[in-house]
């Protein structure tokens, strides 16, 4: 997720997008655990994708 993206985005989808994005990395996680994925690096950008995500929203809520 590119940050122009996330900048676009209100407080609100941040909150679901964070939600979504973490339930998706447990699946990775668990999915990987049990056969290796094709591109175990997906893990990491995910992981990478939510730091995102919560350094927007905290910036936000420290400007408020």
């Amino acid at each position: 997720m590119k940050s122009g993206e996330i900048k676009d985005l209100s407080v609100n989808d941040l909150k679901e997008k964070i939600g979504e994005m973490k339930s998706a990395q447990e699946k990775l996680i668990l999915t990987h655990q049990i056969s290796p994925l094709e591109n175990p690096l997906q893990i990491k950008w995910g992981r990478r994708d939510i730091a995102r995500l919560k350094t927007e929203l905290r910036k936000r809520e420290l400007q408020a």
